[in-house]
């Protein structure tokens, strides 16, 4: 039998530079990957179930894909390391949920109302949209990348629309959050976090753009906050691998937006705009590979 180190399964195209990073990274301390997609999958699969392999812990970017369910159930099976376990990650997506767990262990999140799903309860109660002021966001309790994410919502009957969108999921109405300027930008932030490490980036909610909060930027503007927030969501959520985002109000108040979200992107900012910056990422797949290393 040959055991592997950590299994890495993944099938997304933009996946392809993060496979490599996590290749390198597992050469540099002597880990062996054993690599998981479409082209290999039946193959590994019936190596695994009759013995000619194994691994010790599962990396699975193909959660969402059921043809890769029998890797996850070797891992289960097996009681073997699984970053992100699909039960902390089916938990920790529901916004709703995470919204009550935030508030409760002390730290700020938007003015948030949560409605049932349409199909348990299709007319509105009456509601107190006043202070959310005029204008308000709108969001199913589950899902990411902006899916059903209503930005400028006004009346109940955007609110009602927007239900019809994902019927059975919960929804959250929440006031729009305004962040201060910080020479000259939004103090807009997204923080990865990994294996206990925290990195924190500026982040512009409009273009979705990265820059990476230098360790200068954080002392001089007093940020440090992010990395402690960060920290006691990691404790809440209890995930290996998040990112979350969190606004500097003119109140200096940081306020937690978007909570959880396991599903990273991991598409490197030298290939699109929008990306994840290269450093960033690339410091991540060293953290992934240490944790289970080590």
């Amino acid at each position: 039998m040959q055991t592997h180190g950590l299994c890495l399964t993944w099938y997304w195209k933009y996946d392809e530079d993060f496979a490599a990073l996590i290749r390198q990274a597992c050469h540099a301390h002597g880990l062996s990957l054993y690599e998981v997609t479409p082209a290999n999958l039946l193959e590994s699969i019936a190596a695994l179930y009759t013995g000619q392999h194994a691994f010790r812990a599962l990396l699975d970017r193909a959660s969402d894909d059921l043809r890769f369910e029998p890797i996850r159930r070797y891992a289960r099976e097996h009681h073997l390391r699984r970053i992100n376990p699909a039960e902390l990650s089916h938990w920790s997506e529901d916004k709703a949920t995470m919204h009550l767990e935030l508030i409760q262990a002390g730290l700020h999140a938007p003015y948030t109302i949560i409605l049932a799903p349409f199909v348990e309860q299709p007319l509105l109660p009456p509601l107190d949209l006043g202070p959310l002021g005029g204008h308000f966001v709108l969001k199913p309790a589950v899902g990411g990348g902006g899916e059903g994410v209503v930005l400028n919502a006004s009346t109940s009957d955007d609110i009602q629309r927007a239900r019809l969108e994902f019927p059975d999921q919960k929804y959250l109405i929440q006031e729009h959050i305004e962040a201060c300027l910080i020479n000259g930008q939004k103090a807009w932030f997204r923080v990865f976090y990994v294996g206990g490490q925290c990195l924190p980036c500026w982040w512009n909610p409009l273009t979705h753009a990265y820059a990476v909060l230098t360790p200068e930027e954080e002392q001089r503007f007093d940020l440090a906050p992010l990395r402690l927030i960060t920290g006691r969501i990691a404790a809440i959520c209890r995930l290996d691998w998040f990112s979350t985002e969190i606004a500097l109000t003119e109140a200096r108040r940081f306020v937690v937006v978007d909570y959880v979200n396991d599903g990273i992107d991991t598409r490197l900012q030298s290939r699109a705009h929008d990306g994840v910056p290269d450093e960033v990422m690339q410091q991540m797949a060293e953290e992934l590979v240490r944790m289970v290393g080590g």
